[in-house]
């Protein structure tokens, strides 16, 4: 990363790296029980993290995000969606910081 990003952005693909890494992780050992609350501790760190970097209505709607229900009986399928369930919302505000380095709330 450049020395101008933004730290709010940074931050964000930092999580981002991380949640690609738990995803992993999961997917490697497929203990997708273990999986899924290492995915909730870091749900709950990173939206803190936003909450102190971007600002706190971010932080709280990032908070509040549930995964829909599933009705499949494939425990992967449903673990991928659950990390697709964060990944896009931390996507698409990574996107709207690089588009405006400047705006803070």
């Amino acid at each position: 990363m450049s020395l101008d990003t933004p730290a709010g952005l940074s931050i964000i693909l930092r999580q981002l790296e991380e949640l690609e890494a738990l995803a992993n992780q999961t997917l490697e050992d497929l203990n997708t029980v273990a999986g899924t609350e290492r995915i909730m501790k870091w749900k709950a760190h990173t939206a803190a993290l936003i909450s102190n970097a971007v600002g706190h209505q971010q932080g709280t709607a990032f908070a509040g995000i549930q995964p829909g229900p599933s009705f499949t009986n494939d425990m992967i399928e449903e673990f991928t969606d659950l990390v697709a369930c964060y990944r896009v919302p931390l996507l698409t505000l990574a996107k709207q910081l690089s588009s405006s380095p400047l705006s803070k709330s």
